[in-house]
C-alpha cells in the first residue's frame, strides 16, 4: 500500500501508534519548546493524557562537555517513553550527546531541524540545517548509527518559499535510518507568522512511509481533525496551544479537561515543582511566564494590580494563595474554561 493510499481513513486521536518498536499511547503530542517543557511541564502534560512529550532542546555539544543547563534538559523521571530533542551542527557532537541520551534513558532521540531562532540559525542548528541537505543529513546517518534507540526528525517545510525542501529531506532521512518526521507547516522565514500550511505538508506524506507528525496551529479537536485530514499525518503535534494549559494535549485526544478546584490545585504544583526544581531564585524567574499565561488564559478579567502582585512577589505561599483565589472567583473566565 502507497503513502497516499495510506491514510484515506483519519485516525483515532485517542488510538496508539509506533515509532520504531517504541509504542505511543494516543496521537496528540506535546512539541519541544525552549524555556517551557522542561520536566514540571512535561510532568503535567503526561499524567494528564498527553500521547507523548518531548524535552526542551538540548545542545548536543554542552551535553557532551558537561554544562549544567543541557543536563537538567535531559531529565525525564517519570515520563515513558522519554523523548529526548538533541540541537546541534556537528555530527561528532551529534552522535556523542545521543550516546549520552540513551545511557541516561531516552527512548527516543529528536533531531532538531527547525527551530527558527537566531541565535540557533546563527549557529547554523535549527533549521539553518534545511539549507545544507547533504550536510544535515551526515549528521542523521551519524546519531542513528550511534543509538539504539528511534532516531526522528522536527523540520520545518524549508528555509523559505523558495526553498521547500522538507519532501526531499524527509525522503533522504528515511532513507537514512529515521523512524518518524514532525513538519512544522512554515518556513523558517516566517518565524510564527500567518498561518501554518496544513496542505503543504502532505508533500511530505507522499515521500514517505514512516509515521508523519503534524505541527503548527493546532487549538481545537477540530483543529487536530483538520489538519490530519489535508496533511495525511499519523499524528499532530501542539506547542504554543498547550502554554498555560498543560492539560491541553490530553484533552484533545480525548481526556477530560480539569475543572476550576482541580485547575488551581494543578497551578499550584506547577509553581511549586519549578522551585524545587530551579532553586527558589531562579524557579521564581521561571515560573512567571508559566503564571502569566494561566492568568492571561483563565483569568482574564483580574485587576492589573493585582497581576502584577503575583508577578513580583517573591513569597512562594502568598503567589499559591493568589493564583488559587483568581482562578477560583469572579476574575475567572468560564467561557475560556471550557474552550481549554
Amino acid at each position: 500500500m502507497c503513502p497516499k493510499d495510506h491514510h484515506l481513513s483519519l485516525p483515532d486521536l485517542s488510538s496508539s501508534f509506533h515509532i520504531g518498536p517504541v509504542v505511543i499511547r494516543n496521537r496528540v503530542v506535546l512539541a519541544p519548546m525552549s524555556g517551557v517543557t522542561d520536566l514540571p511541564f512535561r510532568t503535567l502534560a503526561w499524567r494528564h493524557g498527553a500521547g507523548l512529550v518531548v524535552t526542551e532542546m538540548v545542545a548536543s555539544r554542552e551535553l557532551v562537555m558537561n554544562r549544567e543547563e543541557s543536563w537538567s534538559r535531559l531529565q525525564g523521571t517519570g515520563i515513558t517513553p522519554h523523548m529526548v530533542q538533541l540541537a546541534g551542527r556537528e555530527a561528532h557532537w551529534m552522535a556523542e550527546a545521543a550516546k549520552i541520551a540513551e545511557a541516561n534513558g531516552a527512548d527516543i532521540i529528536d533531531i532538531n531541524m527547525g527551530c527558527p531562532a537566531k541565535k540557533v540559525t546563527g549557529g547554523y542548528s535549527g533549521s539553518a540545517l534545511m539549507r545544507d541537505p547533504d550536510h544535515a543529513l551526515s549528521m542523521i546517518e551519524a546519531t542513528v548509527k550511534a543509538v539504539n534507540v528511534p532516531v526522528t526528525v522536527k523540520m520545518r517545510l524549508g528555509w523559505d518559499e523558495n526553498t521547500i525542501n522538507a519532501p526531499e529531506i524527509s525522503r533522504r532521512a528515511e532513507q537514512a535510518g529515521a523512524r518518524m518526521i514532525t513538519i512544522h507547516g512554515r518556513t523558517r522565514m516566517q518565524f510564527y507568522e500567518g498561518r501554518a500550511d496544513w496542505d503543504a505538508i502532505r508533500a511530505v506524506r507522499d515521500e514517505i512511509k514512516i509515521p508523519l507528525i503534524a505541527n503548527g496551529d493546532v487549538e481545537t479537536p477540530e483543529d487536530a481533525a483538520e489538519i490530519i485530514r489535508r496533511s495525511g499525518a499519523d499524528a499532530v503535534m501542539v506547542g504554543r496551544g498547550a502554554q498555560g494549559r498543560p492539560w491541553h494535549i490530553g484533552w484533545l485526544s480525548g481526556a477530560s479537561a480539569p475543572g476550576r478546584e482541580e485547575m488551581a490545585v494543578i497551578v499550584v504544583e506547577h509553581y511549586g515543582a519549578m522551585l524545587e526544581l530551579y532553586g527558589r531564585e531562579a524557579g521564581l524567574r521561571h515560573a512567571r511566564k508559566h503564571l502569566g499565561w494561566y492568568l492571561d488564559r483563565f483569568a482574564p478579567n483580574l485587576p492589573a494590580d493585582q497581576k502584577g502582585a503575583i508577578m513580583i512577589s517573591k513569597d512562594a505561599t502568598d503567589v499559591s494563595k493568589r493564583m488559587s483565589s483568581a482562578l477560583l472567583d469572579g476574575a475567572f473566565d468560564e467561557s475560556a474554561r471550557k474552550a481549554a
